[in-house]
């Protein structure tokens, strides 16, 4: 279902290159926006099989369709709360570096699409709150997105998801 949504997305957004969609989630109270085109589907969160000394935001792997799919907690990766497991619980699976990873948020919003004007940069902080993996800042009406960098994310070496050469 959600891979002919994002195909769908891919060619309205080739056909604009002025704009960029973004599917948007919620962590905690904050709504953050991942590139559209990052997405492979989206999923309700199962059971996930745990994988012996993974950092804890690794919950563990799936098994989808035959392929095996780390499964990260974006709440404990971010910090931003105590990670509970409910019907809204979504995994949004992402083909990220020519891999399939999986990401638990706490719930999808919608399809955003953003004109580069609506994107402002993220704001200079003290080196204790690392913002490398934080495109900008996204507004829509009165919302504010955080825009992620979700490749470099989770190609990230303190990620442990992939290899030197990314791959």
């Amino acid at each position: 279902m959600m891979t002919e949504v994002t195909e769908q997305y891919a060619a309205t957004a080739n056909a604009d290159s002025g704009a960029r969609e973004y599917l948007t989630f919620r962590l905690g109270h904050e709504e953050y926006g991942i590139d559209i085109l990052k997405v492979q589907e989206i999923r309700g969160y199962d059971a996930v099989t745990a994988i012996a000394n993974a950092p804890s935001f690794i919950k563990g792997v799936i098994n989808l369709r035959g392929i095996i799919v780390p499964i990260v907690d974006m709440r404990i990766k971010f910090n931003v709360g105590e990670a509970t497991y409910d019907q809204f619980t979504v995994v949004i699976i992402l083909n990220v570096a020519r891999r399939v990873v999986g990401v638990v948020v706490d719930s999808v919003s919608d399809v955003l699409t953003l004109q580069a004007a609506q994107i402002k940069p993220a704001p200079e902080f003290s080196t204790t709150l690392n913002t490398q993996y934080i495109v900008g800042l996204g507004t829509v009406d009165d919302r504010m997105l955080i825009l992620c960098d979700i490749e470099r994310l989770m190609t990230s070496a303190d990620m442990a998801l992939m290899d030197e050469s990314g791959s």
